[in-house]
């Protein structure tokens, strides 16, 4: 027998074998019998996955017509090394774009760090993406906002159980942020994941950002998700929006916050943790000049005016501790301006700024929205 099919099965027996699936079958929820069981089984054959890791690494070569679009970058990547040294690591990291799925893995790939499963949403399984994520990648389907008990009891033993023998990583704010603020913290899968209880395991706050995010236009206009749409529908747009797309990527890794003192079973622990964690993330995100420049400007705003404003807004970004990008406001403020004009975001005309895309303009103003104790007036 192939060794993912044995590992496969040590996983089914295990997850078969833990209390609450226990408890389930036994009728806690209603359900028993071989209906209940053959529910397990179908929830967990859709939740396998399996990582190959040399056929992983090479990914980046038939994927480099989008990764070339992108300059990389890894801050405190020594943290990373550490942790992955002492124990098992959950990767805990902020939800900006679809490309996270890509930049974030090999952003540890290329310090030659044991990639993490990665548990993304089941729209992306469809197609050729879907037998990547599912067959090579690691990948982990999960389903959003389901209140069936049977699969929510299965995917938190699944996750326990694989964190055996896996480092994990998952996005707390669950999907991507359609406003551009950051999120509030979902615990589904961090009460899964301190089900398992490995020794020495930690979580690793995670934070991802863009110069400019390549489903820019796509999700600030609907701002709040409305509805799930086919990836495929997604992608199409994705690729449409990519025509002489150039940004960078940060991703900064934070210290690790142990989980020994967490009780899963405590509500209230597992909530305060993860408060803890996308506070911690929201201070680690890099503030890029186009967020300084987009939180700055307002209709038709001369050079000067708007320098002046990021100043001040600068200040209280430093003032909290914020994860700068820059250290000359000006110089920020002409790099973000030939990027948005670039992208057509906004025109410059006679030295003042004239605001094309207002929508997506507030989009990048909020990223940094958290970081500041009241946010500039805004009028775009």
């Amino acid at each position: 027998m192939p060794r993912d099919a044995i590992a496969d099965d040590d996983i089914t027996r295990a997850v078969l074998a833990r209390d609450e699936v226990v408890r389930y079958l036994q009728g806690s929820h209603g359900d028993t019998g071989p209906e209940a069981l053959d529910r397990v089984h179908a929830y967990l054959e859709e939740l396998k996955t399996t990582q190959r890791y040399p056929i992983y690494k090479a990914l980046k070569h038939p994927l480099y017509p989008i990764l070339r679009k992108i300059e990389r970058h890894a801050e405190h990547i020594e943290i990373v090394e550490n942790a992955t040294r002492a124990g098992r690591v959950i990767y805990a990291s902020n939800h900006r774009s679809h490309l996270d799925y890509l930049i974030e893995p090999l952003a540890l790939e290329d310090a030659n760090i044991r990639p993490p499963i990665i548990a993304a949403g089941i729209n992306l399984f469809g197609g050729p993406l879907g037998l990547i994520h599912r067959h090579v990648t690691g990948a982990m389907p999960i389903r959003r906002n389901t209140k069936d008990p049977a699969y929510l009891i299965t995917l938190k033993a699944y996750v326990a159980e694989l964190l055996r023998r896996h480092d994990l990583m998952f996005y707390i704010e669950g999907g991507r942020s359609y406003s551009g603020e950051l999120k509030s913290p979902k615990t589904g899968l961090l009460h899964a994941a301190l089900q398992a209880e490995p020794q020495r395991m930690v979580i690793v706050p995670t934070a991802i950002a863009y110069d400019l995010v390549i489903e820019d236009f796509i999700l600030s206009r609907q701002k709040v998700k409305r509805s799930q749409r086919p990836f495929a529908r997604e992608l199409a747009e994705m690729v449409r929006y990519a025509v002489g797309y150039r940004s960078r990527a940060i991703t900064t890794f934070g210290a690790p916050i142990a989980v020994d003192g967490c009780d899963p079973l405590s509500r209230r622990d597992v909530l305060d943790l993860a408060h803890r964690i996308i506070d911690t993330i929201g201070h680690l995100v890099k503030v890029l000049p186009t967020a300084l420049f987009a939180s700055a400007l307002k209709r038709s705003m001369g050079r000067r005016e708007a320098e002046v404003r990021a100043e001040a807004i600068a200040d209280k970004l430093r003032a909290a501790n914020a994860n700068l990008g820059f250290t000359d406001v000006r110089e920020a403020m002409d790099r973000a301006a030939r990027l948005f004009e670039a992208r057509g975001i906004i025109v410059i005309e006679q030295g003042r700024f004239r605001i094309r895309e207002r929508h997506v303009l507030r989009y990048y103003a909020r990223t940094i929205d958290h970081l500041l104790p009241v946010p500039p007036d805004q009028t775009h």
